[in-house]
């Protein structure tokens, strides 16, 4: 029994304790985010989502269709999507809002327009930096210092 004990708290040492991001229990977190409880409903969602897509007839189910049908989350659904579990190619009106404008998207976080901007505007970031270094430069290499000697 006590060594029983002694891996137990090994264990609880090794892991850190949490709040489950679901439910809010503390649990001591390994690999995930929410407790064991909430792991189980969130795999008992992915079999419905996943059962009700795989059925020929609701393969171009769009997500509006999806959450009515299975009641799931839309969320929880998007964390599928995320996590690589439910994947577009597969399912191919299955899209996700982009965390700028809400364009429906299949993989990552931006849209390809959002992400264009962004690299335009860090593009634009980066020459702005490279002008203001070439000028403090200058201004160094221009400043000239004289010493005088002093009257005595």
């Amino acid at each position: 029994m006590l060594y029983y004990k002694k891996q137990v708290e090994r264990v609880i040492l090794m892991s850190k304790l949490g709040n489950c991001e679901r439910c809010g229990v503390v649990f001591a977190k390994t690999i995930r985010d929410i407790c064991q409880a909430c792991y189980q409903e969130e795999e008992q969602a992915f079999q419905t989502v996943y059962r009700y897509l795989t059925k020929r007839k609701n393969r171009e189910a769009t997500m509006a269709e999806i959450v009515e049908a299975t009641k799931v989350e839309e969320d929880l659904i998007i964390k599928f999507m995320k996590e690589n579990r439910l994947r577009a190619s597969q399912f191919p009106k299955l899209s996700y809002p982009c965390e700028k404008c809400e364009a429906g998207i299949v993989e990552g976080k931006l849209c390809y327009n959002c992400t264009d901007t962004i690299k335009t505007q860090l593009k634009h970031h980066n020459q702005m930096e490279e002008i203001a270094e070439k000028r403090r430069k200058s201004q160094h290499e221009s400043i000239y210092y004289i010493m005088q000697k002093g009257n005595k």
